[in-house]
């Protein structure tokens, strides 16, 4: 049998055993098509893999191309920053407004730019999430599930009452909504009484249609970054800290969970939740309505930096960076098994975009930075300390993933048939963040001097070798990933 690829002497992780297996991979036309000690078999390509681990590529469910950069742009960058760290899916969230393509309107008009855009570009295979902005968008989800394969969509809780980077007296120009609408938790109901007409409309495949949920509570922050700033006694990150308090995520997610009650949309995720009150709030909520399908997603960044140790007011995001406490609660709550999957939340997020001409100012800075290249490696790092296994990383990192957001069959797991998207990763080398080194064109990064002890240096996306020892190969040959995924 001669295959296109064989793939030697790898562990092989899946998230099936915590059991590494000492094997080959060997991949025709995209897929794998076998795994074992494949002897005499030959390959047009053979890799030596050395003994490193061999895991499923990340699912990352959570980036964001193209909101401060042209998204030809970072289609291109930020996906070879994503590749170099493992990832072979990105899944990013679009809007109309402000930022992105900077454009309202309907769907119809916009999403086929989007597409235009990003196509031959991605080095990884991508999909997009997008958020309803307006009674027209909502009145043609079942359209983009159709035509175009798009089956997770977004809310925003913040965005009618309080701005991107801070506060905002005029939401509605920022998100460019039509004159008379209000993007409120009235326009939340509906959006997810549409999605659920969705799923009940195409009963196949609801189990892939879902709702994901940006819980901050307007008001609260509105309040709170008024009060930090007047009192002047918090600064940095610990001040934007301040300024979206946890208990904000705690109440947009009961105010979010019951709305899924009330219009009886089964399938929630709930994004970065960012420390212990957080989670607590979402648990609660899954056992108050477990008729609700809840999922629970948590950054890396989160993970891994408070306030006090990320690296300068370049951490700002949203939610916030918490405290350290809030950083043990997250762990302990992921070793408990009630974080489904860890994601980037990439946004790239240039020096001068960032930081403008008040450096030092956290409010005025803009929120959001990238980490895709990292989510992997500090995912190993910091999660074979605390005893995470490496079976639970796959599942947190790609078999999770995959299955909720329609890439089931395909995606999230070396096994025969499904798509040969792998890394490889060297366990005993020990390497320290620094950004020079990233293929983002962010200059900077929150996670700058941490040292980690697991390095990606392949990537696979479909059998195509798009990194090669750290240095990405070839032209692009990343897909846009109708969803849901078909097996054939």
């Amino acid at each position: 049998m001669n295959y296109d690829l064989i793939v030697r002497d790898v562990r092989l992780v899946t998230h099936e055993s915590p059991q590494t297996v000492l094997t080959d991979i060997a991949v025709t036309d995209g897929r794998v098509a076998a795994i074992g000690h494949l002897g005499d078999a030959t390959a047009t390509t053979t890799v030596d893999g050395g003994g490193k681990l061999a895991l499923p590529g990340v699912v990352d469910a959570h980036q964001h191309w193209g909101i401060y950069n042209p998204l030809e742009i970072d289609t291109e960058t930020e996906s070879k920053a994503a590749a170099q760290g493992g990832v072979t899916t990105g899944l990013n969230y679009m809007r109309t407004g402000q930022y992105y393509l900077n454009k309202g309107g309907a769907y119809r008009d916009v999403f086929p730019e989007v597409l235009e855009r990003s196509q031959g570009r991605a080095y990884i295979d991508y999909a997009f999430h997008l958020a309803p902005m307006s009674k027209e968008q909502i009145g043609e989800i079942p359209e983009l599930i159709k035509e175009h394969g798009v089956t997770s969509f977004k809310i925003f809780m913040f965005y009618g009452g309080h701005g991107l980077h801070g506060r905002s007296a005029d939401q509605s120009s920022f998100l460019m909504t039509p004159e008379g609408e209000r993007y409120d938790l009235a326009h939340f109901e509906f959006v997810m009484r549409g999605i659920q007409a969705a799923r009940e409309a195409e009963p196949q495949i609801a189990d892939s249609i879902s709702l994901s949920m940006h819980c901050e509570t307007a008001e609260i922050m509105s309040a709170y970054t008024a009060m930090v700033e007047q009192e002047g006694r918090l600064t940095g990150l610990e001040a934007y800290s301040a300024s979206r308090p946890p208990h904000s995520e705690g109440l947009a997610i009961s105010i979010a969970s019951y709305l899924a009650h009330e219009t009886r949309l089964a399938n929630i995720n709930l994004l970065h939740l960012s420390g212990r009150k957080a989670v607590e709030a979402a648990l609660l909520m899954a056992r108050t309505f477990p008729h609700i399908n809840f999922r629970r997603e948590v950054t890396i960044g989160h993970l891994i930096a408070d306030y006090h140790s990320a690296s300068g007011i370049g951490g700002k995001v949203n939610p916030p960076l918490r405290s350290r406490d809030d950083v043990e609660g997250l762990w302990e709550h992921v070793l408990d098994g009630e974080i489904d999957w860890v994601v980037s939340d990439h946004a790239c997020c240039r020096d001068e975009m960032k930081f403008g001409e008040e450096r030092d100012d956290v409010f005025v800075a803009r929120s959001g930075f990238g980490g895709a290249e990292y989510l992997l490696p500090a995912l190993i790092t910091e999660g074979r300390r605390r005893g995470l296994g490496l079976d639970r990383i796959a599942a947190l990192t790609a078999w999770n993933p995959a299955q909720r957001y329609g890439l089931s069959g395909r995606k999230g797991v070396v096994k025969v048939g499904y798509d040969a998207d792998f890394c490889l990763v060297d366990d005993s080398r020990s390497w320290v963040v620094r950004a020079e080194d990233s293929f983002s064109t962010q200059e900077y990064t929150p996670f700058e001097g941490v040292e980690l002890s697991a390095a990606v240096t392949d990537t696979f996306v479909r059998g195509h070798h798009v990194l090669a020892d750290g240095v990405i190969q070839g032209e692009p040959r990343g897909q846009y990933q109708r969803r849901p995924l078909t097996t054939e």
